[in-house]
């Protein structure tokens, strides 16, 4: 799929990752939908960005909100034909220590963002790709996913953060599989230590800590890296079902 051709929707869209995507689709001529809790960014984003880009307040675990988003992008633009999941939530909380054992309200809240929510997105943006009339090849859309490498690499308090990630991981390839006969690809990034409002709150310790783990750069990864990596995925048919790593060969110590 040509990038010009791209109407994309863009759940935490507006910072981060997510805006990095929208920015990148938008210039190269498509268009974006930014699906985000984050008003006041998510309007100012859209409102730079032009007729191309469209704010919705959205919540990706409310089907309805979802719903609506999906109605006023196809409404504004025509039709939906990518959607790229970056919405999610970090944890930091053992199983057990000296406050008692994990609370079972923040692993299940975790795992509805980043796991559930991801997916709820997934199946109405494909629902609505499935009726698009397919593009050269046969495909009606593609799918991108936002896991970590938390997912294969977890660290001392991440086991929500991990399971959430892994359960992103393990639906890539059965959902790539569900959508075949529609001509729509799903695959996931696995991003490895990269420049966001999160990270970048991190102290300096620890921020020069995880850059002295990364072989090669020895960096925290740049947004634009990631959203490279998105436009060139869209682009290439061939790859679906698939799990890429983009961590400069970063492999995760306990803490």
């Amino acid at each position: 799929m040509k990038i010009n051709n791209v109407i994309a929707l863009v759940t935490g869209g507006a910072s981060g990752l997510g805006e990095a995507v929208v920015r990148d689709i938008v210039k190269a001529g498509g268009a974006a939908a930014i699906l985000d809790t984050a008003v006041e960014r998510g309007e100012a984003l859209a409102g730079e960005l032009g007729d191309r880009a469209l704010f919705r307040k959205t919540d990706v675990t409310n089907e309805d909100n979802v719903k609506q988003a999906i109605d006023d992008a196809v409404k504004k633009f025509g039709s939906i034909n990518a959607a790229i999941n970056c919405a999610g939530l970090s944890s930091a909380v053992k199983t057990v220590s000296s406050k008692g054992p994990f609370p079972l309200d923040h692993f299940e809240l975790i795992i509805k963002i980043n796991l559930t929510g991801t997916f709820n997105v997934i199946r109405l943006a494909a629902a609505s790709m499935a009726g698009n009339s397919p593009l050269e090849g046969g495909e009606r859309g593609v799918i991108i996913n936002t896991a970590s490498i938390a997912a294969f690499d977890g660290q001392v308090g991440q086991a929500a953060y991990s399971a959430s990630k892994a359960g992103v991981v393990g639906m890539t390839l059965p959902i790539a599989r569900d959508l075949a006969s529609y001509g729509i690809r799903i695959n996931t990034i696995a991003p490895g230590i990269f420049e966001t409002p999160m990270a970048q709150q991190l102290p300096e310790g620890v921020r020069t800590s995880l850059e002295n783990q990364v072989p090669f750069p020895k960096r925290f990864g740049k947004p634009g890296e990631f959203s490279s990596l998105v436009l060139q995925i869209i682009e290439n048919q061939m790859i679906n079902g698939e799990t890429i790593r983009i961590d400069g060969a970063i492999r995760m110590s306990a803490k």
